[in-house]
């Protein structure tokens, strides 16, 4: 019988911390893994980077071990056409979100593929390029058009699939806060699409529905420079 392999004492070890009740909560989400997010992250910090075993735990298409392997990854040891590859085969907004947080970004793919990916008809390769049209705008706004932005998400906004939408809005709502040149008009696009305008909110969140959100974040900025 063959000697166990690195992977397979990993995977094992991600199949002991399935919960089926953390599954059940991540289905409701969209998110195919039962495994608590804090155990996966010390499995992480255990293993230090490996990047052929990341390699090894994406090709497995499972979603935990996929979410494993963004952060045992080395990002820029990945190519463009790998990143591509890799963003267009997932399938879970929990997993879309950790890979362009801990790969796209910390590689530097951002300016690459943020405005193709945008304009991608699949869901969750367009949310992952409105979430780096979003952090352009916080961190670079000279570098974007910002008018252009806020024509897209008026004219698109309404009709796009869930994930991308929820990201434009995000987008919309960066613009208002951080741009107050443009915070009129991105206040009333969100009046008038109504996006997120029902989100049920918890207790002491802001609302997703991007005219409150917005108020909410300036008054905040405003109180902090008073």
């Amino acid at each position: 019988m063959p000697d166990s392999t690195p992977l397979d004492a990993v995977l094992r070890e991600l199949a002991a911390l399935e919960n089926p009740r953390f599954r059940a909560v991540n289905e409701r989400n969209g998110d195919d893994h039962g495994v608590n997010l804090s155990q996966l992250r010390a499995v992480a910090k255990r293993l230090k980077k490996q990047h052929e075993l990341a390699v090894e735990l994406w090709a497995t298409g499972d979603t935990a071990a996929r979410l494993l392997a963004t952060l045992v990854c080395r990002p820029r040891s990945f190519t463009p056409a790998e990143v591509d590859a890799m963003v267009h085969d997932i399938r879970s907004p929990k997993l879309l979100d950790w890979f362009v947080v801990n790969v796209v970004k910390p590689g530097r793919f951002g300016e690459e593929f943020r405005e193709r990916w945008a304009a991608d008809d699949a869901d969750l390769v367009g949310r992952a390029g409105w979430t780096l049209q979003s952090d352009r705008v916080v961190k670079a706004p000279d570098d974007v058009d910002l008018d252009a932005l806020l024509d897209t998400i008026e004219r698109d906004m309404r009709d796009a699939p869930e994930n991308t939408q929820w990201a434009m809005n995000t987008c919309l709502a960066m613009i208002g806060i951080n741009d107050p040149g443009r915070r009129a008009r991105a206040i009333g696009i969100g009046e008038n699409l109504q996006v997120l305008a029902d989100y049920p909110a918890s207790p002491g969140c802001t609302p997703p529905y991007a005219p409150v959100w917005i108020a909410e974040m300036v008054g905040r900025q405003e109180l902090a420079g008073a």
